[in-house]
Order: C-alpha cells, then structure tokens, then sequence
C-alpha cells in the first residue's frame, strides 16, 4: 500500500499497537530535546531512575528560557543541568546557543528519526522530513532512558500547497491561515503533513516557522518531506551526509484532505488572546501599538529578520514603539551581523536582545499594561507575555516591521516601497563551539550533580484511593492554557526546579485564591476541577500537572483535553475524565462536593464512570480514555511509582 510520509515514519518506528487511528501506540525515540524550564526537572526524574546512560542516538538539552539571572536559581540550574548531560551522556547547549528548535535543527535533526521533547513547539522540527513531537518531561525521561514514547495513532492531515506567495506574504501568514480554518483544537489527534507544487519556495526555515504552530491547532506532530530543499540546508550545515530522500509513494493517500493556494494569502493577525483569534491585518490596521518584537521559534530564520532589517532600513520607527529584536540562535547572530543587517535594526531604533526564547515566555521585554504588543511569536496566551493584562497579536514579521515604523497595525502592503528581497549568506557561519558533546562513559561515571539550594526532590505519590470525595475547588472555561495553570516569566520560571514554591502560582492568572484554599483542603482528601472544551492547551509543561498535583487535585472533569496535558495528568496520577453528557458541566458549582466510589475496580472494569454530587439529588457520568497500561500507572499514583516498583523488582 503506498504510504505517506507521516506513516512512513510511524511504520519504521512502531514497538507496539496497530497503526489505526486512535488506537495506543508505542514508538521508539531516536532523539530528545529538552530546554532549562523542563530540564532540570527530566534530569531529577532520570536521577530518581538510576539511569547509567542516555539510550537514544543523540539527546540535547538547551539552555534558552532561563536565561536572566537576578539572582543565583537560574545560574544554579545551568550548573547541574551541564552536570547532569556529562553524568547521563547528553549534548549541553551553553546559554545563550540559541533556542532549542532552530539549534537542534542546525546541528542534530536527520530525515527519517523520531524526536520527543519537553517543548510544546518540538513539532518544529517536523520541517526535516522527522516526527517531531512534544510531550512531559517524564515521558521524554523514559525515552532517554529508552522506553517507547506511547501516544494515540493520529489521522494524517494532508495539507496540499499550490500556487506563490504574493509579496509581503511569507510563511507565517500560512499557518495563521490554517489557524483562521480551524482554530486551536483543530489538528487534536492529527498529524498535518504538507505536501504539493508550492512547497518549492518555502525554503527549510519557512516550513520550520509552519511546523512550528503546529503546536497551536493542537496537532501530535507536522511533518514535511525530506526533499532537495532539505538536502540544500543540510549541505550549507556541512551535515549533507544526513540526508536522506523521504518522500510520500506515489498514490499515498490522507485521512483528511484539504489545500492551501499559496497565492489567495493575505497578511494575517491573531487578535488577543488566543492564536486562532485570526483576521486579515487590513481589518485592525489603525490600531495603536506600544511595542513590536521579533523573534523565537516561530519566526527563527535568517530571512525573518533581514527582511524586516530590509524594511526599516534607513528609516526611523515611531516615536514612543518599543521595537525588540530577539535573535535566535548565535549562529545566526553572526551571520545577521556580518551582512549589517543588526545595523540596519540598531540605527532605525530597535532594542537588540540575547539569542533565547525570551519574550516568548515573557522572560524579558513584558509590555506595558494593557497596550498593543504585536509578536511574531507563537502565542499569545492571556499573561504568556508577562504582563497580566496584555494585549498581544501575533503576526509576520512584515506586518512587525511595517507597524514599527508607523507606529499602528499596518498591512505591509500599503508601506507604499517595493517588496524587499532577502539574500542568505552563500555559506553560513557554522558555529559547535556552543554546543557541548557528551563525554566517555568512563569519564561521565565520575561527574558528580551539582545541585545548588533552589532544587528540590520530587515529594512521593500516593496511590489512587477507592473512594474520593473531593469538592470543586475551582470552575473554569473553554481553552485553558498552561499557560493559565501555571504561568511562565521571570517571577516563575526559576522555580520550575523547586516544586513547593513554584505551587504557589498555580492558577493565579484564573483564581488567585486557589492556592491557599488547596493547600488547606490538601490533607482533607484533595479536589477536584471542572473546565470546559480544550483544557489544558499550548505549553507541554509538566509543572502544570505537576504543582496542582502536589497541592492535592486528585480528578479533573472537563468536556475534553488537550493531548499533552492529558498524558501529563495521566502520568502524575490525576484522574483525568470527561461528561458523557456535556450539558452536566452546567449543573455543577465551585463547592459541589463529588463522590467517586470504588473507583479503582471501576476504572479496570469499564470506561464509564458513576459520581455523586454529596447534598444534592444529582448525579452524573463521565469517562475515561485510559489504556490499561495508563489505568496501571493511574492505580499506582503515577509513572515514577510505576518506575519505582520496576527497580525493585530488578534489585530484588
């Protein structure tokens, strides 16, 4: 049967499960990635586990989110986490490297190997004919450790691509445009592949910054053939002998099919305050900005920020605009410096910062309260930015670079100058020097882990009890992020190593209340949660599992999950569940107490499950979608008991 390359990839890599659309599947992993705001956390987690070695063919670990240092946590938790990479034989990305995605594409990324990472937005690297998939960091610790990665087997969305770009529209008006179709949930269990005729002007980095928002429909993966293209980058990366063709057979087919013309594109935005809030620019053009930032994984590429050099050059922004340039990889830097395209930045006003994922995660360059930030970022999640009420859009760098200068939301095309063209440099910078390989084993068994005051162990897990009853401690909407759950920034972030006081922010952007009520319902039997369509969108962070985990939430019942975060709460042992009958999410109330009865014979026995409201003559059913090898790790109260339990047995 001719496949597709999506299928390819599955195929060659299945362990266990049948490639059918919703079944469980485990794959083996090839290669991970972690980034400094989920690493020190997968690197605890590969302690507790005793692993002697990394087991995958290559294993990254990126320093690029906590990058400020106010004070000593973030300096502390780049000292072990390089510790940990000799110890567990992994490569070291130096602060200031770069972001994760575009630097493990420079330097690691094959066509035709599986990549798991602690980062939502791993799906990036889709773009190198790979299946690039976010998950929790303990998911990709087992990968590390060389456990099958198991996720549901995904439809393949096919995406055929015809037609050109029309001037001032380039490749992040594509996924927006996607986006505007379907909005946040709209690639949930789909695998996007793209294909077609106008795939042969989007080059390498433009089919990153597509890959990249994959993440934003919700979607496992994005994948892109390995073609010419692929071969071309990967020669200008001195790597061509990890080239291979991957391709879709001729006849391949998709579950789902639908078609891009490139030439039918417009300038696109994301309104406040979610990525699929999409409009043509010209609908909002007008609309004062206070600031204009470019950069992150979404837009990584040369070209993303010469073309937006290009525009501004010789020109000055509009008075008042903060204009942030965030490069992405040192690399690049180099290169964008060398062509003058910084000076060309630098002297029409901007603010140039260090390579790293920065604004994205509202490390750094928060806007003002309440005024328009436009980001060529990928999302823009109420408070993501660091600003609890901001107002961010999201958009190409065009749409940036044109609103820079004139200080409101301006379509690029109405700038009234002729479409600049962006010249790559014929042979980029190559620089490793930043990247640190993993020593000998012999020599790695002597690394000892240093661990500075800020980080602390893992408290134990309690197995899941037969009777719960547990009041809603809190009642939310549709779409909520982790983001929401557990913010990002630099108040958060350095604590991602510390889980005791990174709690202290669960769901503060919803209900700053709900620590201190959790804390004092904790040791009474825990709580629950009610929430809507989509609960638990964007970041892959395990900490918002985590830190409601450690602060007693025992179930969450919502009308459906997204992918990441589902694992997540099934690995750290919360019960997640959904209303058979959605119209039930109405009758219930922040107080209502819930009782959940002989539940663990129950969750073996089918997927239905009974629950009581205590005081109320009302009850309801929800289920689950557990595999039994989820229900095991559900039973024990988590994947590290279930780890824990394996040890044992071996040591016995």
């Amino acid at each position: 049967m001719p496949l597709n390359v999506t299928q390819k990839l599955i195929k060659s890599h299945l362990l266990s499960g049948e490639m059918t659309p919703g079944e469980e599947i485990g794959l083996k992993i090839d290669q991970t990635l972690t980034q400094d705001a989920t690493g020190t956390m997968v690197m605890l987690e590969l302690e507790a586990m005793g692993l002697d070695r990394a087991k995958t063919e290559a294993s990254a670990q990126y320093v690029d989110h906590n990058i400020i240092q106010e004070d000593s946590k973030n300096p502390d938790d780049h000292l072990f986490l390089r510790s940990a990479t000799q110890r567990f034989g992994l490569y070291y990305s130096r602060p200031g490297n770069g972001v994760s995605h575009p630097v493990h594409m420079q330097r690691l990324a094959k066509p035709g190997k599986t990549l798991l990472g602690s980062d939502s937005h791993t799906c990036a690297n889709g773009c190198m004919g790979m299946l690039a998939m976010g998950a929790g960091g303990i998911d990709v610790a087992m990968a590390i450790a060389g456990e099958p990665f198991y996720v549901k087997m995904p439809k393949v969305w096919g995406i055929k691509l015809t037609g050109e770009l029309p001037d001032w529209v380039s490749a992040k008006d594509v996924i927006l445009e996607l986006l505007r179709r379907h909005d946040v949930k709209g690639g949930i269990n789909r695998v996007i592949e793209y294909y077609g005729p106008g795939l042969k002007q989007l080059s390498a980095m433009d089919r990153h910054v597509i890959a990249n928002m994959g993440a934003e429909l919700g979607a496992t993966g994005t994948v892109f053939p390995s073609d010419e293209e692929i071969k071309r980058f990967l020669k200008e990366q001195d790597r061509e002998e990890d080239w291979i063709e991957l391709v879709a057979d001729e006849g391949a087919s998709y579950d789902i099919d639908e078609e891009i013309n490139l030439s039918d594109l417009e300038p696109l935005i994301a309104k406040p305050s979610s990525p699929g809030n999409v409009v043509p620019v010209r609908e909002v053009a007008g609309e004062p900005i206070y600031q204009s930032y470019i950069g992150s994984s979404a837009n990584p590429g040369y070209r993303d920020f010469a073309i937006a050099a290009e525009i501004v050059k010789g020109k000055q922004i509009a008075e008042g605009i903060s204009f942030d340039i965030n490069p992405t990889s040192r690399q690049m830097l180099t290169d964008l410096v060398k062509e003058s395209h910084i000076a060309s930045l630098l002297q029409a006003g901007a603010r140039l910062h260090q390579a790293g994922c920065n604004g994205c995660i509202g490390m750094g360059q928060a806007p003002a309260t309440g005024r328009n930030s436009l980001r060529t970022t990928p999302r823009n999640f109420p408070g993501r930015s660091g600003t609890r009420e901001d107002s961010v859009f999201l958009c190409s760098p065009e749409t940036a670079a044109a609103s820079a200068l004139t200080g409101v939301i301006t379509d690029p095309r109405t700038l009234g100058m002729k479409y600049p063209k962006v010249k790559e440099p014929r042979k980029p910078t190559i620089d490793v020097t930043l990247l640190e390989a993993p020593p000998p084993m012999d020599q790695a068994k002597t690394v000892q882990l240093q661990k500075g005051p800020n980080i602390a162990s893992i408290p134990e897990m309690d197995a899941l009890k037969d009777t719960l009853e547990v009041p809603i401690l809190l009642k939310v909407g549709d779409n909520i992020s982790t983001d929401e759950i557990l913010a990002g920034g630099a108040r958060v972030l350095p604590y991602r190593s510390n889980l005791p006081e990174i709690s202290k922010f669960t769901f503060e952007i919803v209900d700053d209340t709900y620590y201190t009520r959790a804390m004092n319902s904790r040791d009474q039997g825990g709580h629950a949660i009610v929430g809507g369509f989509n609960y638990g969108q964007g970041s892959s962070r395990e900490h918002a599992a985590l830190a409601p985990r450690f602060l007693g939430l025992k179930v969450a019942i919502v009308k459906d999950f997204a992918r990441i975060h589902w694992q997540n709460l099934v690995n750290f042992g919360i019960l997640p569940v959904t209303f058979v009958h959605e119209e039930d999410y109405d009758k219930l109330e922040q107080g209502d107490v819930l009782i959940f009865s002989n539940v663990r014979k129950a969750l073996q026995l089918r997927n239905e499950l009974h629950v009581e409201v205590k005081d109320k003559n009302f009850s309801f059913s929800v289920t689950h979608a557990l595999s039994e090898r989820q229900i095991d790790i559900m039973l024990k109260g988590g994947l590290i008991n279930v780890v824990k339990d394996r040890q044992q047995m071996v040591n016995a």
